[in-house]
C-alpha cells in the first residue's frame, strides 16, 4: 500500500510517498516558490536527487509537477498515480465547521476554501491543491483531509472567546481555533504512552 501525504503552503507543496508496507518513504519533495519563480527539489529512496526552477503561477502546477517527478524520468517510483492507495491532505483551518478528519467531496473542498478569510494564504491554496489532485488521483482512491484546528475543537467558550464585542465572533467568527493541531496530537499521544495512560485521562 501507497500512501501520498501532501502539505500545501502558502507558497508551497510538499510531499512524500511512503510505502505502508515497511513505513519507507519511497519519494519526497517541495514545490517552492509558488506564485512567484518556482523551484522543485526531490528525493527517491535510491538516492536519485532532483532540482528544477519550475513556473508555478498556482499550486495546480505545482501538483502537476509533483506527478510528473514521481512518474518519469530518473526520479519515477512508481509507473502511475493508480498504485498510490490513498492520499492524506494537511489542512490549516478548519474553523468550528470540522472538528475530525473526512473524505475529500467537492463540498468539502468549497467548505475549505469558503473559510480563506480565516487563513488567507493557505485554504486557498489547500482548495487549488485538493482540486488538481483528484484530476488526477482514480475515483476510488480514498483523500482525506487533516484540519490542524480540529484538536482543538474541544475548547469550551471561556477558552476560545476574546474579549471583544459578541458581534465579533457571531459576525466575523473571531475567535481562537488552535493550531499545529495534528502535533499536538501526536505529543499528547506520546505523553500518554508513556505515561502508560489514556489521552483523555490527561
Amino acid at each position: 500500500m501507497k500512501i501520498l501525504v501532501v502539505n500545501a503552503g502558502s507558497s508551497s507543496l510538499k510531499f512524500q510517498l511512503l510505502d505502508m508496507e515497511n513505513e519507507q518513504v519511497i519519494a519526497k519533495g517541495n514545490c517552492d516558490r509558488i506564485g512567484i519563480d518556482g523551484h522543485v527539489s526531490a528525493k527517491t529512496f535510491t538516492g536519485v536527487e532532483y532540482n528544477e526552477d519550475c513556473s508555478f503561477p498556482t499550486h495546480t502546477e505545482a501538483f502537476e509537477k509533483l506527478v510528473e517527478v514521481i512518474t518519469t524520468g530518473e526520479t519515477k517510483v512508481i509507473d502511475s498515480m493508480a498504485e498510490i492507495s490513498a492520499v492524506g491532505h494537511r489542512i490549516v483551518q478548519g474553523a468550528d465547521i470540522f472538528d475530525k478528519s473526512c473524505l475529500v467531496t467537492d463540498e468539502i473542498i468549497d467548505q475549505i476554501d469558503a473559510l480563506a478569510e480565516l487563513a488567507p494564504v493557505h485554504n486557498h491554496p489547500h482548495a487549488l491543491a485538493l482540486r488538481a489532485c483528484k484530476k488526477v488521483i482514480p475515483a476510488d482512491c480514498p483523500q482525506v483531509v487533516v484540519f490542524d484546528t480540529a484538536f482543538h475543537q474541544t475548547m469550551p467558550p471561556k477558552a476560545f472567546m476574546f474579549g471583544l464585542p459578541y458581534e465579533c465572533y457571531t459576525e466575523y467568527h473571531v475567535r481562537k481555533y488552535g493550531f499545529h493541531g495534528t502535533s499536538h496530537r501526536f505529543v499528547s499521544g506520546e505523553l500518554a504512552r508513556a505515561m502508560g495512560k489514556k489521552p483523555e485521562d490527561l
